[in-house]
């Protein structure tokens, strides 16, 4: 099977020539006895002309059927200004078939294999027959943009003397992060791996080696509850180096971005990024991964409602809790509706209700909650909103982080409804990349009764806040840092620590680990950094979040090859699957009764 051209490769200037073509029967015409073809391959389309006067043509020819796969060998004659097709690179040529050899017939697809018309088949069809689903041009394109991405990362980080070096999949439990996969070992009864939710630790251990600069397209599993973004297996462009600050890393990830966007779209993406601090970024977005394309940011007016007449407000504020608000411009044809939706929203993240104010076009403001507030209370939203007829103010009151996260899903959601309107125009090509900083280090859970590491446990504080982890841990910074996107984190990572005792004091002292977990999880660790630990820095990019932003598609699931569903099944192939009584036995595993 020697096809002398792909599917997209002829045109004008070939006419006259003879060719062989292979690939999948697209379309199929019957034109007054004639048949035309749109074969197909994955570079796209050449239409192929079957005359059934042909000998060689005549007695296969009633066997084509949509996709089935065949081989044409033909001459290359140009279209008549009228069958031109301007739509398709090859639209000025067809090829006019002399022999046909069909190498596989196919059954009619369960779904047209047509990109307008599949993205509206429901989902699991489609992941139950992905190999057919993968036929599609813009499903190839999505992992065709992909194999660009890991080539831009190798021949960047290639450039920047990294080395790519595989750490293990099979690693040691460490319960304290997310839920892991547990693989049991039959060597050793009793005892099991966890699949590594990142190469974290190995990657370590690299810099203790003295490898200083690592990378890889790491492999990492975490059982959790699936969303649109998230998946049991995932990959992560993954690095670590030795001798840098944070300024270092910033830079490096840049250059790497850059080249990636310049590679896969041709488009320049200006450097170096915007920072903003976790602080800033809660305060005037609700949110530390902020979506900066549109405005609509969240001001805090604690001081304007500390003495208010509206006692929500006012206790609010007096129990050490903040009010905040925002301005979603343009929004005040709300329907009760979407209000309700709004209102079911803030509740699903402890708030009693969303207040607001709704300015009519006529320049009326309308609120139940306005008959509190006093004429100086008003006159200062209006200054600081910029509130104008037909506008739109919502409200929360409650503790710091909480109001935070309520106005910042509210405004959110009020974006989606100004795009709906018209009123809000984000184009698909705007990449608002941003570092947020100054994060802090820890974070008091009330569940637990103890401090939390915000990133890992392994991140280094602000050497200037090093003395605080006694005396105040809630005040002292990390060096980590997120790199976001739209809206979305694509990578974070931090400074590590690097000297034992401080490891051992953030383990034991700060995050109340059990000295016993600590010598069971980290105890190699700690001993390593005795042995003349290198200071050192990494982060991890997502590589599936990464190109389904570069593919302007909605869920990585569009740019994985064979996802999960948000059951985590492979509904092509029906795993996970039951295991033999042989297999459990070996493993030394007994399964209950699964329906109780």
């Amino acid at each position: 099977m020697k096809r002398t051209h792909t599917c997209n490769a002829l045109r004008k200037n070939d006419v006259g020539k003879s060719v062989t073509l292979i690939g999948w029967v697209d379309t199929l015409r019957d034109h007054g006895g004639i048949q035309f073809v749109d074969l197909r391959d994955r570079t796209g389309l050449t239409q192929v002309v079957f005359d059934p006067q042909h000998a060689a043509l005549k007695e296969d020819l009633h066997h084509l059927r949509h996709e089935s796969v065949i081989e044409i060998s033909g001459t290359v004659s140009a279209r008549g200004e009228a069958e031109t097709n301007s739509k398709l690179p090859t639209g000025e040529i067809e090829v006019s078939a002399e022999s046909l050899i069909i190498h596989n017939t196919s059954e009619t697809p369960p779904f047209p294999l047509d990109d307008e018309k599949t993205d509206k088949v429901n989902e699991d069809l489609r992941l139950h027959y992905r190999y057919l689903d993968l036929r599609r041009p813009s499903m190839y394109n999505n992992l065709f943009v992909r194999s660009k991405a890991s080539k831009a990362t190798r021949d960047f980080l290639d450039e920047q003397e990294f080395l790519e070096i595989e750490t293990p999949c099979l690693f040691k439990s460490t319960p304290e992060g997310a839920r892991e996969f547990l693989v049991p070992s039959r060597l050793n009864p009793g005892k099991f791996y966890a699949l590594a939710q990142s190469p974290q630790q190995y990657k370590q251990m690299l810099m203790v080696a003295g490898v200083e600069r690592y990378y890889q397209l790491a492999r990492c599993f975490r059982d959790e509850d699936l969303r649109a973004d998230r998946q049991p297996e995932f990959t992560q462009i993954d690095l670590e180096m030795s001798f840098i600050d944070r300024e270092d890393m910033y830079e490096l990830i840049e250059g790497l971005l850059k080249r990636i966007w310049k590679d896969c779209l041709n488009v320049d993406i200006p450097t170096p990024f915007p920072r903003m601090s976790f602080e800033d970024a809660m305060n005037q977005y609700g949110v530390d991964k902020p979506d900066t394309r549109f405005d609509l940011k969240i001001e805090d007016f604690s001081d304007c409602f500390k003495k208010s007449g509206f006692k929500v407000f006012q206790g609010t504020i007096a129990s050490g809790g903040v009010v905040k608000a925002f301005n979603a411009k343009g929004l005040s044809d709300a329907t009760q509706g979407e209000m309700r939706e709004l209102e079911n929203t803030a509740k699903s993240l402890g708030a009693k209700g969303l207040a607001f104010i709704r300015i009519t076009e006529e320049g009326e403001w309308k609120s139940p909650i306005l008959k509190f507030f006093s004429e100086e209370e008003k006159a200062e939203l209006q200054e600081r909103l910029n509130i104008e007829n037909g506008d739109l103010v919502f409200f929360g009151a409650a503790e710091w982080d909480r109001t935070c996260a309520i106005l910042g899903r509210i405004r959110l959601e009020a974006a989606q409804l100004l795009k709906k309107r018209g009123r809000l125009s984000i184009p698909d090509d705007q990449y608002n990349f941003l570092w947020v900083i100054e994060f802090p280090l820890m974070l008091f859970d009330e569940e637990e009764g103890r401090y939390m590491a915000t990133h890992h446990p392994f991140t280094s504080p602000v050497p200037e806040d090093i003395e605080l982890l006694d005396s105040d841990p809630k005040a002292v910074r990390g060096q980590h840092y997120d790199c976001v996107l739209n809206g979305m984190e694509i990578g974070g990572g931090s400074i590590r620590i690097h000297q034992p005792a401080l490891q051992k004091k953030v383990f034991e002292d700060i995050l109340k680990i059990p000295v016993d977990i600590v010598e069971e999880r980290f105890g190699y660790m700690l001993k390593s950094f005795k042995y003349g630990a290198p200071p050192h820095g990494g982060i991890a990019l997502g590589l599936d979040r990464i190109v389904s932003i570069l593919t302007n598609r909605p869920y990585i699931r569009d740019v994985i090859a064979f996802p999960k569903t948000q059951r985590g099944q492979d509904l092509m192939n029906d795993a996970p699957s039951t295991a033999t009584p042989a297999q459990l036995r070996a493993l030394h595993i007994e399964v209950n009764d699964l329906e109780d």
